[in-house]
């Protein structure tokens, strides 16, 4: 059986799922309990590679205790243990949330993208803080529900782009924002890495791995045979049911400075050039442009234009540099009224050019400090912002409220990939599509697993 996300409401899938006693139960929020000083427990749910990256970052902090690990790999779930011996572990996240809700103060989300609002959306139902892996949701219904319930119940969020909190992208916010270009009209941004598929959906099936639970990893998604290869352990970002393709992956990263910058709020149109759609896989190559309304550090309209795949960026005059020089391997390019600002991605200064030649930029006014270009350093401090923030010293920089809108932009850019060479119409209020056809990809059916 299944539901649409949009015709559930999530307190009903807490209930279903038998979490739906604890809200009462938990309601006093954590911020009224814990304040500087106190320590910190934490749930990590996912613990693949980017999982144990998170765990890593997070458990570095001086005042957290990792108490309960859960992952449907148990390969993955004993390297987890081996490093903290002492907490408590579980393949179902729902069973840890049920178990535990008492004993964790804060909740990692480190699983495919399928999972994260299920899982995140169960967590704070509980008044758990909660940091989740980019792009923050599946489909775009998730992430207004996320955003709301967050906001609902005042709870600490972060989305993990650690990318954020790194000087060189907070550099490029300040410069842009300074006006050192002048107001921007336009952002090309790219990256070569592959996160489609244009090949048939697999046949047949495979046994399941002894040490994976393959239900518990579809979770609710679809259910499908397992297939070695295709989906657990490292190419769900590639098929729909499960991820969000090149742009939900790399994307996020490097949308976020100018987004970020430029205080966009989602587009009014969005068209992706890519191949027709098979159901199954992501295109290999897109070619998405968005429009966006103006913003104070803006054109009326700023034009937006995302490349990936091998050979990404298409070549186009506006991306040559100075010299002749080869463009970053992935980044984005700035486009004002006073010249351009070239992002690379990512721990590369900010490069100012204007009539086609490189410029000196006097940085030091905005009292950065040295640039930093230790990534082991910079990306803790992103995890760091969010321990700190849930104990009552400071805010997050990447909250729901923000990530919410970014994951929305990107998500609109996936959805356009199943109208290909079709300019598509957003209406945010309403939270449509002018064309109908579209807005069936707005939620997904939940699977009862």
């Amino acid at each position: 059986m299944s539901k649409n996300i949009k015709n559930m409401e999530r307190r009903d899938f807490v209930k279903k799922s038998g979490l739906g006693f604890l809200g009462a139960a938990l309601a006093p929020s954590l911020l009224a309990k814990l304040h500087a000083g106190e320590r910190l427990r934490t749930a990590h749910i996912g613990l693949g590679m980017m999982g144990m990256a998170d765990l890593d970052a997070i458990s570095s902090h001086e005042q957290v205790d990792v108490v309960a690990l859960c992952d449907v790999d148990s390969d993955m779930m004993a390297k987890a243990k081996a490093l903290h011996p002492t907490a408590k572990t579980y393949a179902d996240y729902r069973v840890l949330l049920k178990e535990m809700g008492g004993q964790i103060d804060a909740v990692i989300v480190s699983t495919p993208d399928h999972t994260h609002a299920p899982a995140s959306m169960m967590a704070m139902e509980m008044n758990k803080p909660v940091y989740c892996q980019k792009p923050l949701t599946h489909h775009v219904s998730e992430a207004r529900a996320m955003n709301k319930l967050a906001a609902e119940k005042n709870l600490v969020t972060q989305m993990g782009i650690q990318v954020h909190s790194f000087y060189d992208y907070k550099l490029a916010t300040l410069l842009i924002q300074s006006g050192i270009i002048g107001k921007v009209h336009t952002v090309r941004a790219w990256s070569p890495k592959n996160w489609g598929y244009d090949g048939p959906g697999p046949e047949g099936s495979d046994p399941v791995p002894a040490n994976l639970d393959w239900n518990l990893w579809q979770g609710t998604a679809p259910e499908r045979p397992f297939k070695k290869g295709y989906y657990h352990p490292g190419n769900w970002r590639k098929v729909m049911d499960y991820g969000c393709g090149t742009l939900g992956d790399m994307g996020v990263h490097i949308f976020d400075t100018p987004y970020n910058a430029l205080q966009l709020d989602v587009p009014e149109t969005i068209l992706n050039e890519c191949r027709l759609p098979t159901g199954f896989g992501f295109p290999e190559h897109n070619i998405v442009t968005y429009e966006f309304p103006g913003t104070q550090y803006t054109a009326e309209k700023l034009k937006w234009v995302w490349y990936d795949g091998a050979g990404a960026p298409s070549e186009h005059p506006d991306l040559l540099l100075p010299d002749n020089e080869a463009l970053p391997d992935q980044g984005a390019m700035f486009y004002g009224e006073k010249g351009n600002l070239l992002l690379p991605h990512f721990q590369q200064l900010p490069r100012l050019i204007v009539d086609g030649k490189y410029q000196e930029m006097d940085i030091e006014k905005f009292n950065l400090g040295k640039p930093v270009k230790d990534y082991e350093s910079e990306s803790k401090k992103h995890y760091h912002q969010f321990v700190d923030a849930c104990l009552g010293k400071g805010e997050t920089t990447a909250p729901f409220s923000y990530a919410s809108r970014l994951t929305e932009t990107i998500l609109l850019g996936v959805i356009a990939g199943r109208f290909p060479n079709e300019t598509l119409h957003w209406n945010s209020k309403k939270a449509k599509f002018k064309e109908r056809k579209a807005n069936q990809y707005l939620d997904g059916e939940y699977r009862e697993f």
